[in-house]
Order: structure tokens, then sequence, then C-alpha cells
């Protein structure tokens, strides 16, 4: 990176992101879960019922992709299956209680990866900071209403998991 980069605070932002992640799958490497097999734990826990298609999106993967994901999941005992209840063709995902232990070892190291890398902020500036990234975020979101390729991916978002990100961004 550049002198100049550093003052982008595009960079920065991306630079900060990508150093929590290593950080963090540091953390965890132990525990056998890759960052997506993370990232589906942490979604599914916090909204049973998504579907492949939803956690394709939530990825920014291929539907195959996530469908291999979810193979090695449940392979694993992570991950079961549930049909829809109003459509068949749709498995809904809910974690099984081994994937519940797993998220209930992870969350606390994700919680203190986050605190360790804010721990020179006082208390005021983590406010400030999460405030102004949550409207900035906000911003991002309006954005992407008026790009017609994001529109599918936010559009098959369940309305429970939009409602979260709308309230997280205030």
């Amino acid at each position: 990176m550049s002198p100049d980069d550093e003052h982008y605070i595009g960079y920065s932002i991306t630079d900060v992101a990508r150093l929590l992640r290593t950080v963090f799958e540091r953390r965890v490497r132990s525990l056998g879960l890759t960052r997506a097999q993370w990232v589906v734990i942490a979604r599914v826990h916090r909204h049973p019922g998504l579907s492949q298609t939803e956690i394709a999106d939530l990825l920014e993967i291929e539907k195959a992709t996530a469908g291999r994901l979810i193979d090695r999941m449940e392979a694993k005992d992570w991950l079961e299956r549930r049909a829809d209840p109003n459509d068949r063709r749709i498995n809904r995902l809910h974690l099984t209680k081994e994937a519940e232990r797993l998220h209930a070892l992870i969350w606390p190291i994700a919680e203190a990866t986050v605190d360790s890398a804010l721990q020179d902020l006082s208390t005021t500036e983590r406010r400030t900071l999460t405030k102004l990234m949550r409207r900035v975020k906000q911003q991002l979101l309006l954005l992407a209403e008026d790009d017609p390729a994001l529109d599918d991916v936010q559009q098959s978002l369940p309305d429970e998991v939009r409602a979260v990100e709308l309230e997280n961004s205030r």
C-alpha cells in the first residue's frame, strides 16, 4: 500500500475488515471451521430457517457452491435441512446441537477479537464509530437500491433479516 492509500478511507475500511477476519480466523482455526462455515452458523443461529438461496446471497456465492458448502456442513452434523411447509421444493436450514455448541464456543472469541481491535478506543469513541459505520452502511444500502444487480440480493433476503439490517443501520 502506498502512503497515499492510507488516506483513502475505502482502503482503510477494507484493510480493517480483512485484518479483523485474519485475526479471528487464526483464533478459531483449531476448531476446524472455515470462514464461510462460521458465517453460515452465525446467520442460521440468528435467523433459523434460511434457505440455500438466502445463504448463497449472504455469502455472495453461487447457489451450487452454497449447496456443496451446506452438504459438507450437514455431513459434519452442523446443519439439518427441513422442508418448507409452504413450498416443499425449498429446504430450510437449522443448526444442530453440535453447531449450537460451536456457536457458543466461537461467539465469545468473535466478541473478544472485536474488543481487542477496539481496545484503544474509549466507550464514547466506540459508540461514535458504530454510529458512523451504521450511517455509511445505510447510505450504501440506499445506493444499492438504485443498482438493479444488487436488488436481487437484497430482495431475496427474508423479511426478518432485512429488518435486522435496517435496525442495525440506525
